[in-house]
């Protein structure tokens, strides 16, 4: 493959992580205006499908940019994702069978390659530091660490929606997804700059102030269970 082929396949995947990640990180916008017209900290159903969207998107160029965290970060939360958009049709009385098995298929479809295809890219990872000197490997698995800190931080928040919903068969988010979203948030964005990849980075940087914002309404409205979706 020649240079020119190169450079036009590169370009092409850092579109669509671009695209992927204004659709990703735009979510929370979408969230924060639906919250402010509410008065309360709100999950609109828009902010459902832009994370499956942005997700598949990123999963893809994560994997093409060789971004370890960036591909841990997008597998388990499509199937969190498939379910919530599955009660909410439930609950709206839209779901049918042929939403059911499109969302399921389509959590299997990519959900399993995405798993081949993170263990692939942290495994070039680990060969890539074994040809640096020691500290600079030191330095990269240290930065690594704590970017999974925050990675596990951000599924244990979605683990914990998910949990609530399921049991409440309806989706729900609990005031501790924003307390979680907060720290889980500023630890990934500081890896992610550290790393020079700039599409999660920014992207990560720029909801902190959004979950700033749910923290302060949650606590206004003075809500001590579970906020419901909108």
């Amino acid at each position: 493959m020649d240079g020119v082929a190169v450079r036009d396949i590169s370009a092409l995947w850092h579109t669509i992580g671009i695209v992927g990640g204004v659709i990703f990180y735009g979510r929370f916008y979408v969230q924060w205006i639906a919250s402010e017209r509410a008065g309360r900290s709100v999950m609109p159903l828009l902010f459902w499908y832009m994370s499956s969207v942005g997700s598949v998107l990123l999963v893809g160029y994560s994997v093409a940019t060789q971004s370890p965290l960036g591909a841990l970060g997008q597998n388990f939360n499509l199937v969190v994702y498939g379910r919530n958009l599955i009660h909410i049709w439930r609950e709206k009385g839209t779901l049918t069978r042929r939403r059911r098995h499109l969302v399921h298929g389509t959590i299997l479809l990519v959900g399993i390659p995405a798993i081949y295809l993170l263990g692939r890219v942290w495994l070039s990872e680990y060969q890539h530091t074994q040809a640096q000197p020691p500290e600079v490997a030191r330095r990269v698995w240290f930065w690594l660490a704590i970017g999974a800190v925050g990675q596990a931080l951000f599924a244990a928040r979605f683990l914990l929606q998910w949990a609530a919903t399921e049991m409440k068969r309806r989706s729900v988010v609990p005031p501790a997804f924003w307390y979680l979203s907060l720290l889980a948030s500023a630890l990934q964005a500081a890896t992610f700059f550290q790393r020079r990849e700039w599409v999660f980075a920014i992207g990560m940087a720029a909801t902190i102030v959004i979950y700033l914002r749910n923290i302060w309404l949650v606590r206004k409205a003075g809500d001590e269970g579970q906020e419901a979706s909108a």
